[in-house]
């Protein structure tokens, strides 16, 4: 007599690769929380109970503890590292963005991470994208483009006032006293990044009007070779 062929449950490499996989799960879910442990604590210490957001205060805090004045660039930078989108706010997800890219999760890791982040900021490819940002992160009301005169000087000294001092300071200087312009928008702004990295400058050698440059950016020529 033929024997009946057994049905086979499944066999215990089966269920041990199963427990195994969901074990790694649960692992996997509790080293992510575990890795955001300390940077939500810490996040949590400025953030503002009721709406649970680090605001203007809150990171006016974080400077004094960082040693550092809120109008300093590095806070700047580090908005930038956290891609963070609006002025004067941090959101939870912005900060564990920006502190896991900075790989510091405590003040202190901050503190010693801030002058590899400003060489960071400095290097050709990012920093066009930190001024650009900049910008970007002063368009503080629903669908502004421009922003005024003044801050636009301050922000030039703040942004790119180290790297080329001499034509920001004649640039700014013009921005005050001339009265064509009462707002800069992001093409010139751009358009002034371009100009300080490939016009030869105090004397303009280079400088062809025909081409693509911004309008301000000619009479600013003109106003510097009539001085």
């Amino acid at each position: 007599m033929r024997r009946t062929p057994t049905k086979k449950g499944p066999s215990n490499s089966t269920s041990s690769s199963n427990s195994s996989a969901i074990d790694q799960f649960r692992s996997g879910g509790r080293t992510a929380t575990k890795e955001f442990e300390f940077i939500d604590q810490l996040y949590h210490s400025y953030a503002k109970n009721s709406s649970g957001i680090i605001d203007p205060e809150g990171i006016e805090h974080l400077c004094s503890d960082l040693e550092i004045d809120h109008t300093d660039v590095r806070i700047l930078m580090l908005a930038w590292k956290m891609q963070s989108e609006k002025q004067g706010y941090f959101t939870l997800e912005e900060w564990r963005r920006g502190f896991k890219a900075l790989r510091v999760d405590t003040l202190n890791k901050l503190k010693k991470a801030l002058p590899d982040l400003e060489k960071e900021v400095q290097r050709p490819s990012n920093h066009v994208n930190f001024y650009s940002y900049a910008f970007q992160y002063c368009l503080t009301e629903e669908k502004q483009k421009t922003i005024d005169i003044e801050s636009i000087c301050q922000l030039l000294e703040l942004v790119l006032g180290s790297v080329f001092p001499r034509q920001v300071d004649s640039f700014v200087q013009y921005l005050r006293i001339q009265s064509d312009y009462k707002v800069i928008n992001m093409d010139q702004w751009m358009g002034f990044y371009r100009f300080c990295n490939e016009i030869s400058f105090p004397d303009f050698g280079n400088y062809d009007a025909e081409l693509a440059w911004p309008l301000i950016l000619d009479n600013f020529v003109e106003w510097m070779r009539s001085k």
